[in-house]
């Protein structure tokens, strides 16, 4: 085995291979997807049996039964808060029971009472409480439609691909049950195979072989499918990880998409094989509505996609429309899973901030990371030694690169024993910690899930001994190839063995490590080098389950122990950095994801763009793509062009492959030097916008890097870009992807939008595609009009050396001459933000006032920073600009909630601000308004130093010099 291994390993590390699609199963190849794919729409012979159904205070309950071999199912139907609508499906009285997916949902999710509109023979409708939101049931043959008002807004079963493959004896090893067992299977009609299904058994029901690799299928055919009809729906996102566009395609004449976690490197572009992550969640929108599929289940998962108006052209679709064509775009979609249940959730909108929302409220938000996650991070398969990473540390200070973070590959451990040093390379793990920290930088080392076997080895010695192995079909523990050679693999399905390993991540256990000590999970598909697939047979063992149930969710698992492990180590103070490559739905409670291990070409470069903006859409925000590719190496443009593209990605990573030349920011040549510092400062400068809008991530769900669509949903305009992309909803970025370019037509939406050029602060109407002539150092990227983004421009030598420096405020003005922003301050890097530890201030500027309001007055949090600058842009000249700066009182004023609010603000804040919102609302409270002026007489007033540059009507207003935490008014005159 050890030189095949050796040979294996030669052939990886060469980098001159693309993928082998024959490693990786197609459709056909894999017996479940085969079979249900052969099913002719049109032919359920699923029954609703209404006489059967129960409807409580939480739920409704309904048999089906499949005509054709009398197995009974269970239905399910729960009406959920927030617009939502749950459908679960199982075997009514299954030999075993069936795996439900745990760990993913937050929590259950909270329902509402259903009620019965009307019934008859045909059928039941039930009203969901929404605006004529109703679900009705049909029941020959079994179809569910929702409803609002005459609009069906999805249909489940309506071709009538519904199929749930019951667990059964086989027949050819079973013995007869004893009498009582026997009537009891017969009454269920569930542990009995009629003649009719004898003879449809197939080659891969009980038994399946890949290649050299054999699956047991001890239980037999198990899958599970179900349609969904989407009536006017043309576009449809989501289901990462695939290396596609962001809009995604029909797969009538290929395979469907592919959810199934695999170590897939150089991975080929533009089809639906499965990668790294999976994340079963699929948007669909049109002009009127948003609304979402969340398909709970972590076995192999393949999503047919099938459209009414595919491959019609532009001009096809105006004949339709000239000769009255009365045909409704529809897109129609089918799940196929291998083994569990159907469990899904229905996710109405009606928008798209509704969906992400909802889709937060079942698995939770993006974690809020530490400030220095968003900085720059340089990494590569290997730093040498320590002597390497003091010298690269030295280079960025010598070349005047901020970063954050350098990261460690495999090589710095003891022969692949994670949580180890190689005692020659790294020998003083602490002094070269803490010569970082002495700096305020950080380090990455990798900890994969795959356990070298060695009895020298106390982690492996550990999970050996306490039974923490994935076991194999015999029940010997499990094992593997990987890059230790003979590897185990952890349960992280148990929660011992999740708890285990993050004790393994305390100081005292984890030697060498300090609190400026992140971890990376990579290999946690899991990587399996001599596995079919690449990955873990499907009938090793998890407890009770087997590896085909719970294959996806193996990466959350480790990331999930590991983030835990983080935590813990610091008494639950400080906020945890982790970065996985495998993930699932809820991944992004847990830390980062990137696209794993792409290669240095230009089409690479430009799919990060749809792949990140995929995750966003399904919950993970904390994305990128690894900068100038990790295999084979980039040309000098291609590595620019990357950096300027991964600079305004949130995850901004630099990495590469063992076997290609360094390429730290400085082996370019002076210019190209140059032109990598420029982009990484830029990306300090902004720091504080991600920051911000990584906390209102964490709040509310809502992607941090955005598609055009997700801000402008009635623009068709934007459905199916994905060549650029928001920050935000206030920042708008096209890189430049193309090799030699010397221009790109950026599309700026809305039609009563303007758009700054960050750089040239030129404004530029909405609602046009605009050619922009470019150079090797341009970026364009477009600040909205009527926003205000806080930046801070000095930017030192890591994002810690910035905490206390001042702001700059860039306040755009749209049509209407005013703008909105906030400002957020908080620790950095601990959890006290929960703890009401923070400042959040909304910034205005209306009627030639600009204005700082306290949103959250019950937080508290004192900071040494200060805004020393306010940009306008699209300005008039004023003659003066005074400062009014508060005192101390407390003045109350109204707000929503309870009507007062303690924050001591200005006049001209009083006025332009809170009259606008507050009275009219309750105008009771006009009197206190009034009041203010008289609290404020003793507020410090103060004339303020401009410059105004008349060619793109920017005003600069300097030295300010405000408390970033203070309320202030600035007006111009």
């Amino acid at each position: 085995m050890v030189p095949v291994l050796v040979v294996w390993l030669a052939l990886c590390l060469s980098g001159t291979w693309a993928v082998d699609r024959s490693n990786f199963k197609t459709c056909d190849q894999s017996s479940f997807c085969k079979r249900q794919r052969a099913l002719k729409p049109g032919e359920s012979p699923y029954r609703a049996l209404l006489e059967t159904m129960e409807l409580t205070n939480t739920r409704l309950t309904l048999q089906l039964i499949n005509d054709n071999n009398k197995v009974r199912l269970l239905l399910e139907l729960y009406r959920l808060q927030g617009n939502m609508t749950r459908v679960k499906i199982n075997e009514l009285k299954p030999l075993k029971p069936r795996y439900e997916v745990p760990d993913v949902l937050v929590r259950e999710p909270p329902t509402e009472p259903l009620s019965v509109l009307s019934q008859d023979e045909n059928g039941v409708v039930l009203s969901l409480g929404v605006e004529s939101q109703r679900v009705i049931v049909s029941a020959q043959p079994f179809r569910l439609d929702i409803v609002e008002g005459h609009n069906v807004l999805m249909s489940l079963n309506s071709r009538g691909l519904l199929a749930f493959e019951h667990l059964r004896m086989r027949k050819d090893t079973q013995a007869e049950p004893e009498a009582e067992n026997k009537e009891e299977a017969d009454t269920a009609h569930q542990a009995e195979t009629t003649k009719e299904e004898e003879e449809k058994v197939e080659e891969g029901m009980w038994e399946e072989t890949f290649k050299s690799h054999s699956d047991s299928k001890p239980n037999g055919p198990s899958a599970v499918s179900l349609d969904f009809s989407l009536p006017g729906v043309e576009h449809v996102y989501g289901i990462p990880e695939h290396a596609d566009t962001l809009r995604l395609k029909t797969t009538d004449n290929g395979d469907p998409y592919r959810l199934y976690n695999l170590d897939v490197f150089q991975y080929e572009l533009y089809n639906p094989m499965a990668l790294y992550g999976a994340v079963p969640v699929m948007l669909a929108h049109n002009t009127q509505r948003t609304t979402g599929i969340f398909w709970l289940n972590a076995a192999e998962t393949w999503v047919d996609i099938s459209s009414n108006t595919a491959g019609k052209t532009v001009f096809g679709k105006m004949l339709d429309y000239v000769q009255g064509s009365s045909e409704t775009p529809q897109t129609d979609v089918r799940w196929i899973s291998e083994s569990g249940i159907i469990d899904v959730f229905i996710m109405l909108g009606p928008t798209p901030k509704d969906i992400f929302s909802q889709y937060a409220s079942l698995t939770g938000t993006q974690s809020f990371p530490p400030l220095s996650s968003l900085g720059y991070h340089q990494c590569r398969w290997n730093y040498n030694d320590q002597e390497d990473v003091r010298s690269v540390d030295a280079g960025f200070d010598e070349h005047d690169i901020p970063y954050d973070f350098i990261w460690l590959d495999i090589e710095h451990t003891d022969g692949k024993r994670y949580f180890t040093w190689d005692p020659h390379k790294f020998a003083s793990p602490k002094d070269m910690l803490q010569g970082l920290k002495d700096k305020k930088r950080n380090m990455v080392a990798i900890v994969d899930p795959h356990i070298k076997v060695d009895s020298n080895y106390k982690i492996h010695n550990e999970i050996r001994s306490r039974g923490f192995y994935v076991k194999n079909k015999d029940g010997g523990d499990y094992e593997g190839w990987c890059w230790p050679g003979n590897a185990g693999y952890p349960d992280f399905t148990q929660p011992d063995m999740r708890a285990w390993w993050a004790s393994m991540f305390s100081y005292d256990q984890y030697e060498g490590s300090m609190d400026n000590l992140y971890t990376w999970n990579d290999m946690n598909e899991p990587s399996v080098f001599n596995g079919p697939e690449v990955t873990m047979h499907k009938d090793a063992v998890h407890g009770s389950w087997e590896h085909r149930d719970v294959h996806n969710l193996y990466g959350l698992y480790v990331h999930r122990a590991t983030m835990e492990g983080l935590i813990q180590r610091s008494g639950g103070v400080e906020r945890p950095f982790v970065l996985t490559r495998a993930f699932f739905a809820g991944s992004q409670r847990y830390g980062a994801v990137w696209t794993g291990d792409n290669a240095a070409e230009w089409d690479h470069l430009k799919i990060s763009i749809p792949m990140c903006l995929s995750l966003g859409l399904v919950g993970i925000s904390f994305c990128g793509a690894d900068v100038g590719g990790f295999f084979k190496s980039p040309s000098p443009e291609l590595l620019v062009r990357w950096y300027q593209t991964g600079a305004y990605q949130p995850f901004f990573r630099a990495h590469a492959h063992l076997d290609t030349p360094r390429r730290e920011p400085w082996l370019f040549g002076p210019e190209n030097t140059a032109l990598i510092r420029e982009v990484i400062r830029q990306r300090y400068t902004f720091l504080p916008y991600w920051y911000q809008l990584f906390y209102h991530a964490y709040r509310t769900g809502e992607p941090v890097m955005r598609a055009l669509w997700v801000e402008y949903p009635q623009d068709p305009a934007t459905f199916a870009v994905d060549d650029e992309f928001l920050i935000g909803r206030d920042l708008l970025v096209h890189p430049v992807t193309e090799e030699g370019a010397r221009g790109v037509t950026a599309f700026l939406p809305g039609k009563e939008e303007v758009w700054f050029d960050i750089h040239t602060f030129q404004k530029h109407n909405g609602a046009q595609n605009l050619y922009i002539p470019v150079t090797m150092s341009s970026i364009p990227v477009f600040q909205r009009g009527g926003s205000i983004i806080p930046r801070k421009l000095r930017v030192r030598r890591s994002s810690a050396c910035m905490e206390h420096d001042p702001y700059t405020l860039f306040v755009a003005l749209n049509t209407r001459r005013t703008a909105e922003g906030e400002l957020y301050i908080d620790d950095g890097h601990t959890f006290n933000f929960d703890n009401k530890e923070f400042i959040h201030r909304r910034l205005f500027f209306s009627n030639n006032v600009l204005s700082s309001v306290n949103v959250a007055p019950e937080a508290q949090f004192t900071t040494k920073s200060w805004i020393e600058r306010v940009v306008i842009l699209g300005a008039s000249k004023p003659r003066k600009v005074t400062l009014i700066t508060a005192g101390k009182l407390k003045t109350a004023v109204c707000n929503k909630e309870n009507k007062v609010f303690n924050v001591g603000c200005s006049f001209q804040v009083v006025l332009s601000v809170l009259h606008e919102q507050c009275l009219k609302e309750a105008p009771v409270f006009r009197v206190k308004i009034y009041f203010a002026l008289f609290l404020f007489a003793d507020g410090h007033k103060s004339q303020l130093d401009f410059d105004f540059d008349a060619s793109v009507s920017v005003l600069t207003i300097r030295k300010p010099s405000m408390n970033a935490g203070e309320d202030w008014s600035m007006a111009l005159q």
